[in-house]
């Protein structure tokens, strides 16, 4: 059993989110569905223990999917954060900031693909690169 990447907690409305991040191949048309699903069955047993624990509480997973290329379905993402309640006016700051992130990811693993394929280091294997970006 994985544990979960996080939680939040309204204790207002006695409910906890456990927000839940993964990584999916957009060549799928439902990749978003099909890793929600997964990401759904990962933690039920969590959820179900939590519900049996605290019956007056209510547990909600919230997944947070982006593809291995950094697509983002806005409005899936959208609706999630208002789930969290985050205010309107910080909503595309975090979205930019999480396809940030998942771009640098996405920079890393390239540059480590480069290096251990060419067996260049990492000036080396950005300069390769950047050489092959301005031939595709």
């Amino acid at each position: 059993m994985e544990r979960p990447d996080g939680i939040a907690i309204n204790k207002y409305h006695r409910t906890l989110y456990i927000p839940e991040f993964k990584r999916s191949s957009e060549r799928n048309k439902d990749f978003l569905r099909v890793k929600e699903n997964e990401a759904n069955e990962q933690h039920r047993s969590i959820i179900e223990a939590l519900r049996a624990a605290a019956p007056e509480w209510t547990f909600e997973q919230i997944n947070f999917v982006a593809g291995r290329r950094g697509a983002v379905v806005e409005d899936d993402f959208y609706n999630k954060l208002e789930k969290l309640n985050v205010q309107a006016g910080k909503r595309d700051k975090i979205l930019l900031s999480h396809v940030q992130r998942i771009c640098e990811a996405l920079d890393t693993v390239m540059r480590s693909y480069y290096q251990q394929i060419h067996g260049l280091s990492g000036a080396d294997a950005t300069t390769l690169m950047e050489n092959i970006g301005e031939q595709v």
